[in-house]
């Protein structure tokens, strides 16, 4: 969709003065409304885990032999600090792990394995490893998915020979590696079986048997070994996973599965209701939540293995500042109800669909081909900084933390539905609780600030920017320099700005 969105800049007001202290920019739209936010600094706080950060999804793991790729994981390292990152298709064929000889045994190659997991490694970020897809030489049909790459999404002609395989390739990470460093993986079995993934039939059970034959594989090799699946899409089988592991003393150290903001309800709770793009996602972990913890085993973890906006690709959506209030709102409202959120995906290099043939198409990545920050980088850059100790607030627009340096960190957002221009929305905070000594400071993301998606618009939306060009999108990706944020003076201080629409400004006060 190549519908601008309207801007509007970051006003700061003094409220002890007469006039208000100079905009950052003219304000080109009226405020929609004014709230105002209470804070209190020494209320009690509850834990604040950076959930939503220490796990990102990736293009299929062949890609993480490119430069590109490392480039991009070292970008997103730096910026979040995140521990583990997930891709498909370890099993595919360009791997070269599984072949048959002329006897029809399995040979094993690990030469690209090793090199996959020795680059993760050196980047600071270890694997949750998605076990997929088939080897071709392994699978009963030949099915496809309609993936650029075609993995094969078949059960395996040998049930046997698929758990030795699992068993191999695990005990060659535990050789190369050592089971110290391995335990502290996850290991994922398949990818959304409950859609086009599979092509096992009946989709559930014979899921269930590759699970079974991956899980104790994979207890063969080491019970320290952390195992989990169902892996599903749109939230589903989890109970039953649950039950079924249960009641066959199948081993199961953690369940993992999916949603995207524009899953229909129909999909994910079998309903017929509209449910908003920005409550979808926390409708649906909160479902999870509960069949977890009335199940058999109440004390799972639980690891949404992917998670997004929009699960195609809306130029509005994933390219734009959009991102920075659904993020913002997402984590506010999912926090303390599941262990781990992975984002699809940290980077566009990526090929689902083919070989990416612009910057800007609604790709999944925080990276736009080139090595272009998009706005939802600057988001996890900013949202990075909150602190792990959350305080009450009066505001689904807000999330206020405590960080361990003394410092309070403020998230606030104006959000609006992607397909909406939306309005400015002007916002107080009223402070209580601060040292007597204090300063704040401001950064945002708004489509003229950190959105290299705009100034793309401004060049004419070139399919492949030059390298000029991209060096002139790389400087507009760039958050602006923090502002100071006059407050007023007293026991209970005050700060007013007016956020634009589809913007997210974190405001940091020290002593």
């Amino acid at each position: 969709m190549k519908r601008r969105i309207q801007f509007v800049t970051l006003l700061l007001f003094c409220a002890f003065c007469a006039a208000p202290a100079a905009p950052l920019g003219k304000s080109q739209a009226s405020p929609k409304s004014a709230e105002t936010i209470q804070i209190d600094a020494q209320a009690p706080t509850t834990p604040f885990p950076h959930y939503w950060e220490r796990m990102f999804g990736s293009g299929r793991a062949s890609l993480s032999l490119r430069e590109s790729y490392r480039r991009d994981l070292g970008a997103v390292k730096a910026a979040t600090g995140f521990e583990y990152v997930r891709s498909h298709a370890i099993f595919h064929d360009e791997v070269g792990l599984y072949n048959e000889n002329s006897q029809g045994q399995a040979v094993y190659n690990f030469t690209y394995v090793d090199q996959i997991y020795d680059g993760l490694l050196e980047h600071g970020v270890r694997p949750f490893v998605e076990l997929s897809f088939m080897p071709q030489q392994l699978a009963s049909k030949p099915t496809l998915f309609p993936f650029w790459y075609h993995p094969n999404n078949s059960p395996p002609k040998n049930w046997g020979r698929w758990g030795d395989l699992i068993e191999a390739f695990v005990r060659h990470l535990v050789t190369r590696y050592g089971i110290d460093e391995v335990s502290s993986w996850y290991f994922e079995v398949w990818n959304e079986p409950n859609i086009d993934f599979w092509s096992g039939e009946p989709k559930e059970a014979t899921y269930y048997r590759l699970y079974d034959e991956s899980a104790r594989a994979i207890k063969r090799v080491s019970p320290n070994l952390r195992v989990g699946g169902p892996s599903t899409a749109q939230a589903a089988w989890v109970d039953r996973f649950i039950r079924h592991c249960a009641e066959g003393n199948i081993p199961v150290d953690f369940v993992s599965t999916h949603v995207y903001g524009n899953d229909t309800s129909q999909d994910v709770f079998g309903t017929s209701e509209v449910i908003p793009r920005n409550q979808m996602v926390p409708r649906a972990v909160q479902k999870v939540h509960d069949q977890v913890k009335a199940s058999a085993k109440p004390d799972l973890p639980i690891i949404f293995s992917e998670y997004n906006a929009a699960y195609d690709n809306q130029v509005a959506v994933t390219d734009s500042p959009y991102m920075g209030p659904w993020l913002a709102y997402t984590i506010s409202r999912c926090a303390g109800l599941v262990d781990i959120m992975s984002y699809w995906s940290f980077s566009d290099v990526f090929e689902e669909q083919g070989v990416v043939s612009r910057p800007f198409y609604g790709g999944f990545g925080l990276i736009a081909a080139g090595n272009i920050p998009k706005a939802s980088f600057n988001a996890f850059k900013l949202l990075h900084d909150l602190g792990d100790r959350r305080l009450p607030v009066n505001s689904n627009s807000a999330l206020a933390t405590g960080r361990a340096d003394g410092a309070l960190a403020i998230a606030v957002w104006n959000y609006a539905p992607p397909e909406e221009t939306g309005l400015s929305q002007q916002i107080t905070l009223l402070l209580r609780g601060l040292p007597r000594q204090h300063h704040a400071r401001l950064r945002w993301v708004d489509a003229q600030h950190g959105s290299a998606l705009t100034a793309w618009r401004a060049m004419g939306e070139p399919n492949f920017p030059s390298r000029e060009q991209q060096r002139q999108l790389r400087d507009a990706s760039q958050l602006a320099p923090a502002e100071a944020l006059p407050m007023t003076r007293g026991d209970s201080p005050s700060a007013t700005l007016t956020l634009a629409p589809h913007s997210l400004a974190l405001i940091e006060i020290t002593r």
